[in-house]
């Protein structure tokens, strides 16, 4: 190779990183994103966007209790919303499977199944699997018994709960 060829080369880089560079500074320019100030002093990026405060929107519901929930829930309606619990639970008497049986789990002892090892918070909790219990634990799993392995993220609906308790009361 001799020395024009070696120029062309680095002639044709520097050409390519110059191109580059003012394709950037125009996109910049055109798109600018970086910190802008607002007339509160506070420096963001991008557009604010005006949102209502979630107090504001959940204050015209009224709320409903579960004991309410309970007497218009549906059990058949409960047991669609339970196919996203048959991954890991089985409604057979003795069947465990990643989760324990729920098989007579209404009434039945909290972290307590024959054959299943729960963790340790799930079994020093206490208590019976009440209506209440129930709601609890399906609202959000995790926040309900710190430390359960159980990694569900919960049921948002109080109606989908209502209805999936009354599905469980029925496999007595």
């Amino acid at each position: 190779m001799d020395t024009m060829e070696t120029t062309k080369i680095v002639g044709g880089a520097c050409g390519a990183l110059l191109v580059f560079l003012l394709l950037g500074w125009a996109g910049d320019s055109l798109y600018h994103v970086g910190a802008s100030e607002h007339g509160d002093g506070e420096h963001t990026s991008g557009y604010p966007i005006e949102v209502a405060e979630a107090s504001d929107a959940t204050s015209d519901e009224p709320e409903v209790t579960i004991e309410e929930l309970m007497a218009s829930a549906d059990a058949e309606k409960g047991a669609k919303v339970f196919s996203k619990c048959k991954a890991c639970h089985k409604v057979e008497a003795g069947a465990n499977s990643t989760g324990p049986t729920l098989h007579a789990v209404v009434g039945r002892a909290i972290g307590t199944e024959a054959g299943f090892e729960f963790s340790s918070a799930m079994a020093s909790h206490g208590g019976d699997w009440t209506v209440e219990h129930l709601n609890g634990f399906l609202t959000k799993p995790s926040a309900y018994v710190n430390g359960t392995k159980m990694s569900f993220a919960g049921l948002k609906k109080a109606t989908d709960r209502a209805n999936v308790i009354a599905y469980l009361q029925t496999l007595q």
